[in-house]
């Protein structure tokens, strides 16, 4: 048999076999009378049943993909330390995936902060990401504050936040995710849990935490006992939007009058699928999450680290890219690791076409 196939096909495998396992977690936590579901979305409740866990191992079965991972290497930036601390404008990096280092009114933050090889329990199954980041954890500079959106694993990462402990002064997170970084050894007084629609202010820049619509859990029996949410944070140089992951809901709009406007909006763009269309938008409800928000300039997260869904892995940065042009949106697509001055924004490259 062809080695290239083999591969393939195990990697298929894979793929299903840990599909399968995380929706029927959900299924059974979502059916124990006995474990009521604490948090809600405002708009819809996500279910999955076990006709939908099937419809799912059937996509994942039958859906044939040009190229679900990158071909060739993904071109990153490698950023210096140097470069970071020189700096004096509102910038940004994207390291991949939802992982954002900020420089903002001079104090670095850093969102949803996943530097392990794999988003999973294990480091030996589950999505593999694509590139290496462009900058390691212990060539971070003092980080001021990270900002969590939820406990997902492609967000929350257990060995990436025990190393940053002596690095950051402060962590923001959703509602009882401070008891999971507790449990790895964050202290308590560095932690600050919001709600929806609350702010906390440290050191001059204002983080709130506004709804999105999604779900949370870890395991078989925490499903949705965390807080999700998007962060609008606002300093004096700028004012910009996180979102975290969301379907598309009309929370976007309440947030942009209340927070808005955004200079630059990181809004989701990336693991959609008919499927689970509640809890992750398409590209063109992407775009209007930015309008709704009245973002000044949309940058396109969640896309180009890992494989979480079935669609090619450059799809998501192609459909963004025309959908912009369509609703007139300013778009930037920085490469990993290239600077983006957030309120003066460079025009960056389709990096991903020349692979």
């Amino acid at each position: 048999m062809n080695n290239n196939y083999t591969w393939v096909s195990n990697k298929k495998i894979t793929l299903i076999g840990v599909s399968i396992m995380a929706l029927t977690f959900s299924y059974f936590q979502q059916n124990k009378s006995n474990e009521p579901i604490r948090f809600k979305n405002s708009e819809i409740e996500y279910t999955t049943s076990a006709s939908n866990i099937w419809d799912i191992a059937k996509a994942y079965i039958s859906t044939t993909r040009t190229e679900a991972t990158p071909k060739n290497a993904v071109p990153v930036q490698t950023i210096s330390v140097d470069e970071l601390m020189q700096e004096q404008e509102a910038v940004l990096y994207r390291l991949g995936h939802s992982s954002v280092l900020v420089k903002l009114d001079g104090q670095f933050i850093l969102t949803d902060p996943v530097f392990s090889d794999r988003a999973s329990p294990v480091q030996w199954a589950g999505p593999k990401r694509f590139h290496n980041t462009p900058i390691s954890i212990a060539n971070l500079p003092a980080i001021q504050v990270v900002a969590i959106s939820h406990d997902h694993y492609d967000h929350l990462d257990k060995h990436a936040v025990k190393l940053l402990n002596d690095k950051v002064a402060h962590f923001v997170v959703p509602l009882r995710v401070g008891a999971l970084l507790q449990k790895w050894g964050i202290a308590e007084n560095k932690i600050t849990e919001l709600d929806w629609w609350q702010s906390t202010t440290l050191n001059g820049i204002e983080f709130s935490l506004a709804p999105t619509q999604h779900f949370s859990g870890r395991g078989l029996t925490d499903k949705n006992s965390t807080l999700w949410g998007s962060w609008a944070i606002k300093g004096k140089q700028a004012n910009i939007f996180f979102s975290g992951d969301s379907g598309y809901f009309s929370g976007f709009k309440e947030i942009g009058e209340k927070y808005g406007p955004f200079d630059l909006t990181m809004i989701e763009t990336g693991a959609y699928n008919e499927l689970w269309s509640d809890i992750h938008m398409f590209p063109a409800q992407s775009v209007q999450a930015n309008l709704d928000l009245n973002g000044k300039v949309m940058m396109p997260i969640h896309n180009s680290t890992f494989d979480l869904a079935l669609h090619d892995w450059k799809d998501p940065l192609e459909q963004v890219s025309a959908l912009s042009k369509e609703k007139n949106v300013s778009l930037v697509t920085p490469m990993i690791g290239e600077k983006l001055n957030i309120t003066k924004p460079q025009k960056t490259s389709a990096w991903w076409r020349d692979l």
